[in-house]
This record gives structure tokens, C-alpha cells and sequence, in this order.
């Protein structure tokens, strides 16, 4: 069996970390994989990159433009959206005529534009599509909020300067119900949570909606020494350490808003806790939190990200919007026990008071009750070993990729008939 995953980017956000890793399982299953990018950046046998062009970063820009425009010259949630107006056509290439499944992972910013979907959905290819947000199920929004607008027909979309019954979001939505209903496409959600979203979706029609989660390498990603780990990468070892990641960590949707006023909220512990981030920083952002705080910087090593997990006691995430957030899975594969917000697959990911804490939504305060009573447990094994059996058990390269090759036979055998 022959499968072509595609993704925008090869490293770059964690629906690339997620469709990297179900690659390296599936081959491990003995499959025929590869993964179709934009933007390749290592050498890896199982990537294949699109030929470079002068025109990538103009359809990249070209897109932006537009949406843009459609928001009245305001820069605020430019990128929450996509209007997928510019990509490539992939149906000519070798490897997608060779492959027996076509898996579309992330595909925006330039990657795919609605036009290519259509000749993919008419290829008579089978078509996986996992949803690392909710974009193939709106019309532009990547993650929709509280709007429920996308079950119907979109539009009045608050994601922009002025929405109005046909805006941005209901045209684009209109195209989309052009390729996108009755296509055969078999939707996959890495999250229950995601998959109850899909199936409201005014696009749901004649596809199909599953639920599987992504994979994780889990003997890679393992307890190890706490002090030997902090020694390496020369943090205290004296301290109890908790753990914030993010592409960018002033990113508001990530919740460091929340963050800032929970540790504020844990300051009569400054002399026995201490922070850790991950991601690309503001040196201002340093100044706001009650504890004091160590910036590692973005990491792309694993081996690096690894020990990192290991040296730590807690990981936190108060994001407002997620699916199924790669770093809690990493964090609890390596005994980690995490502390979130109820929202998106969170709450399916971390077993309040069991493994973690999931805290009231919105709420610093209850973030950081969360966060003293995850710390008083951090050094129960059992507590810690819980997290682990956890991982080992749903997210595991083999449990994951077992439940993929079902649904890609179960889709041949529907696409024979």
C-alpha cells in the first residue's frame, strides 16, 4: 500500500510534528510512505519537497492580500484565517498517481488552494483529510470559538473588521460546499471533541468522520534523571519546575495572558518553583511573571526537547483554543503530569486529578489551584506513572498506526465498490 502524506511544512507547527511522526509509524508497519511538503528543512529520505519556486512566496503574500483587503486594512487575525485562493497542483506529480491513498494533513498558506482540492476530490484517488483545526470544516476560520456559523452557511464572521451576511467567510464557504460535500472524503479528527465539531459541519454531507488520535514515539519520548537532565541544560536543581511552550509565546489564543496572573497568583511560592518556556520570546514578557523564569528558546532537537521534558515536575498549556496538543502528549509520555484549560481534546487528554488537573476555562485562579496540587504529586511515581500508561496505551506510533492502515483499507474497499 502506497500512501502520500501532505503537509505544508516538514517541522514547522505541530500538524507537521503530527504527520512527521504517523510517516516514520506507518513505515515501521511496512507501508510504502512518504510526505509531500512545501518547505522542506532536513534531509529526511521519507520527505519529498515540491520544486522550489520564485511563486511561493508570492501566493503566500498574495493570499494574506486578500484577506487583508476583506478586513478593511486591520492586521488583527490575519492569520487566524485562510481563504486557500492560491496553492499547487499535486495531481500531476509521480507520487501522487503512484499512491493508492492521497492523506491531506495541514494544506494552507499557499500549499493548496480550493481549485487543487477540486482536482484532488476528482482524481479518483482515496482521500484521507486528518484535521489538525477546524479550517476543512468553516469557511476561513481556523478555530471557530463560540460561533456556530459554519453549520449553515457561515458569514457575519467575527474574525473580521466587518462582517456582514456574505462576507469573506460565507463566500468562501460557498466554494468549498462546491468540492467538499458528497467528495467521499474520509475526515479525521485527532480529537472526540473535533469530531463532534465536524459532524455539525455544513460540509459533513456525503463524507465520512472518524476520530484517531496522533502518534507519538514513545520510547524516545521517556522518563529519564531528573538532575542529570537539569545539570545538561543547566537549570536549577533545587527547584520545583514548570514547563510553557508555544511557537510564540505572547500568542494570546495560547493563554499567556492567563499564565501571567496565575503566577502572580503563586508568588508565596517563588522560593521553591520556578518557570521554564519554550518558543519564540519577548524579552518584556519577563518582567510580568511572580516567579522567576528561564527562556530556552524555540527547540528543534528532539534529543534536546526530550531531556527538557524530563527535567521538569509540571507542564502547563492555558490555550484557548486546541485540538490534541502534541506537548501534553509529550510531557505525559515522559511522566510529566499537565495542567490545562476545558477545552477542545484537553479534557479527553489529561484525567482530572488522576494525571493532571483540567482547570475551569478562562479561569487564572482555578489554573493555579490546578498547578499547586499537580506540584504537591509530582514526585508520586505512581502519579507520574499513570501519565505514562496513558500515552502508551492511545498514542502509541503502534496503536496509532494500526488504526490507520483499518481505515485505509475500510476506504479502498468503499472507493472498489
Amino acid at each position: 500500500m502506497k500512501i502520500l502524506l501532505v503537509n505544508t511544512f516538514e517541522t514547522k507547527g505541530g500538524a507537521a510534528v503530527a504527520c512527521k511522526r504517523l510517516a516514520v509509524a506507518l513505515e515501521k508497519e511496512g507501508l510504502d510512505v512518504h510526505m509531500l511538503v512545501e518547505e522542506k528543512t532536513t534531509a529526511d529520505r521519507l520527505v519529498i519537497s515540491l520544486k522550489e519556486s520564485p511563486l511561493s512566496r508570492i501566493r503566500f503574500a498574495y493570499e494574506r492580500f486578500i484577506i487583508f483587503l476583506n478586513n478593511r486594512l486591520d492586521r488583527e487575525n490575519l492569520f487566524k484565517v485562510s481563504i486557500a485562493n492560491t496553492g499547487r497542483d499535486i495531481t500531476k506529480l509521480a507520487e501522487f498517481k503512484e499512491a493508492d491513498i492521497i492523506h491531506l494533513h495541514w494544506i494552507n498558506q499557499g500549499m493548496l488552494s480550493l481549485r487543487d482540492l477540486e482536482k484532488i476530490t476528482k482524481s479518483g484517488k482515496t482521500i484521507i483529510w486528518t484535521m489538525h483545526d477546524m479550517w476543512p470544516i468553516t469557511g476561513i476560520c481556523h478555530h471557530s470559538g463560540i460561533c456556530s456559523n459554519y453549520e449553515k452557511d457561515c458569514g457575519n464572521c467575527h474574525l473580521l473588521h466587518a462582517p456582514s451576511p456574505k462576507d469573506l467567510s460565507f463566500r468562501v464557504l460557498r466554494k468549498k460546499k462546491k468540492i467538499l460535500p458528497n467528495s467521499g472524503i474520509q475526515f479525521v479528527a485527532c480529537s472526540q471533541w473535533l469530531m463532534h465539531k465536524a459532524e455539525s459541519s455544513s460540509l459533513k454531507k456525503g463524507n465520512y468522520i472518524s476520530s484517531i488520535s496522533n502518534p507519538i514515539d514513545t520510547e524516545a519520548f521517556r522518563p529519564g534523571d531528573q538532575k542529570l537532565a537539569r545539570t545538561e541544560l543547566g537549570l536549577p536543581t533545587d527547584k520545583k519546575l514548570i514547563l510553557f511552550g508555544a511557537y510564540s509565546i505572547s500568542d494570546k489564543l495560547k493563554g499567556i495572558d492567563y499564565l501571567i496572573e496565575a503566577t502572580q497568583l503563586l508568588k508565596d511560592l517563588k522560593e521553591e518553583m520556578e518557570l521554564v518556556f519554550i518558543g519564540e520570546e519577548k524579552e518584556e514578557l519577563s518582567a510580568n511573571f511572580g516567579l522567576k523564569a528561564h527562556f530556552m528558546g524555540y527547540i528543534s532537537d528532539t534529543k534536546k526537547l526530550i531531556t527538557l521534558y524530563q527535567s521538569i515536575d509540571c507542564y502547563v498549556t492555558p490555550s484557548l483554543q486546541e485540538n490534541l496538543p502534541n506537548m501534553i502528549m509529550e510531557a505525559m509520555s515522559c511522566g510529566v503530569p499537565c495542567v490545562g484549560f476545558h477545552t477542545g481534546g484537553i479534557p479527553e487528554m489529561i484525567a482530572h486529578d488522576k494525571t493532571g488537573y483540567v482547570a475551569q476555562y478562562k479561569s487564572s485562579e482555578d489554573l493555579a489551584k490546578g498547578i499547586r496540587l499537580v506540584l504537591k504529586k509530582s514526585s508520586d511515581k505512581a502519579f507520574k506513572q499513570a501519565n505514562r500508561d496513558y500515552v502508551l496505551s492511545n498514542y502509541s506510533e503502534k496503536a496509532v498506526a494500526r488504526r490507520y492502515i483499518e481505515l485505509y483499507e475500510k476506504n479502498l474497499t468503499r472507493r472498489s465498490k
